[in-house]
């Protein structure tokens, strides 16, 4: 099958040099800007790719929504299949383009949209086919994953982590929607729409990094915990759909608490199966590479969706899930909520709540930042 490439960037070149070696697929166009088109291979308009005939797969691996969905429906309006790597497509316009590819019998796969070379939703879509999924979720954003490890391993305070992830490329010049949990957000939106067969894109609730200080990290590890930026999503008792993204503090002998540098751990957890982990590289140029790749012998192989043609927008409900809770507040300031002990210290308050929901925690900690304060929280790990 000869395949396509859309961008010629970090990932695109990867894909293209992978093409060259890999067994059943061949090497197609790529797309470029206008005036990059200096190689044979290169084009610079989509209709040079939607009108070869010798097409059979399009690639797509640009990022952003625009233009890259108006590329993905006339590629899939074109009879062609259609890979991508890009979760905030997948997230804005998912069930769009599952319904379009049903409609044109081609095939949509994103695998490499959430956990890089972690074959975390090629293995979920496979398992939702003969098990009931519970869970999904992990440690899905390999940024924020190096970021604390490297504040709690060597003390590092959080700018200069940040500078350090974006020197070895980890990090973007704007790193908002990997600090802020924004991305980890989108690929636990993607996660649910396989496993749940709906995507959640109203109610969702998210918090990063990007409050966390160095003397955080320090009051963290006295008490013998580690902290990590968490995905959930699942199916709550009363049939609802959960999804949010938020600091965890986990004992130290926990799995989690082994996932170093810029590895993601994806899990979920099948009513038969039980829990699956996989743990891996979750972003770079050859990982993520490899998972377009992937999905593309998948297309070979007769595969045509993960995302269920069927599957609807929704809403989440996190006032389904309960935590205890850490809470840095500045101090003198009473937080709003049950609080179940308090030490001060550095002109500082770490409260620990009891057991309240994700949405009351989310909503309290908003008004207390509307109000001036500095705050930084995070889930105690059971």
């Amino acid at each position: 099958m000869k395949v396509a490439v859309l961008g010629y960037g970090t990932v695109g070149f990867g894909v293209y040099e992978m093409l060259k070696q890999a067994e059943g697929l061949e090497a197609g166009p790529v797309l470029v800007r206008p005036g990059k088109d200096d190689e044979p291979f290169k084009v610079s308009s989509i209709e040079q790719i939607t009108e070869d005939a010798s097409v059979d797969v399009v690639a797509e691996v640009m990022g952003g929504v625009e233009p890259a969905f108006s590329y993905a429906c006339a590629a899939l309006k074109a009879g062609k299949h259609f890979v991508t790597s890009n979760k905030a497509l997948v997230a804005a316009k998912g069930p769009e383009l599952a319904k379009l590819a049903k409609d044109k019998q081609v095939g949509f796969l994103f695998s490499a949209a959430c956990g890089g070379g972690v074959p975390f939703l090629h293995n979920l879509s496979l398992a939702v086919q003969s098990d009931e999924i519970l869970s999904v979720g992990g440690i899905l954003n390999g940024t924020t994953n190096y970021m604390l490890d490297q504040m709690q391993s060597t003390g590092m305070s959080y700018a200069d982590a940040l500078s350090d992830a974006q020197k070895l490329g980890y990090a973007e010049a704007d790193p908002t929607a990997d600090v802020t949990g924004l991305d980890a957000l989108r690929k636990i939106m993607l996660a649910c729409a396989v496993a749940f067969n709906v995507l959640p894109v109203d109610g969702l609730l998210h918090e990063g990094i990007d409050s966390f200080s160095a003397a955080d990290s320090s009051y963290i590890q006295s008490k013998g915990l580690t902290c990590r930026l968490i995905a959930s999503g699942g199916k709550a008792e009363n049939g609802s759909i959960y999804a949010f993204v938020e600091p965890v503090l986990f004992e130290r002998d926990a799995a989690e608490c082994s996932v170093l540098k810029n590895f993601n751990m994806a899990k979920y957890n099948g009513k038969n199966s039980g829990r699956i982990v996989m743990i891996g590289q979750g972003a770079g140029r050859w990982p993520t590479a490899s998972a377009v790749l992937r999905d593309c012998s998948d297309i070979s192989c007769g595969r045509r969706f993960m995302m269920k043609p069927s599957c609807e927008a929704g809403s989440a409900d996190n006032a389904c899930c309960a935590h205890r809770y850490l809470v840095r507040i500045p101090a003198g300031i009473a937080f709003p909520l049950p609080v179940e002990a308090c030490e001060e210290a550095d002109g500082v308050s770490y409260c620990r709540t009891g057991e309240v929901s994700v949405s009351a925690m989310h909503e309290a900690v908003n008004k207390l930042r509307a109000d001036g304060n500095s705050v930084f929280f995070a889930a105690i790990g059971e």
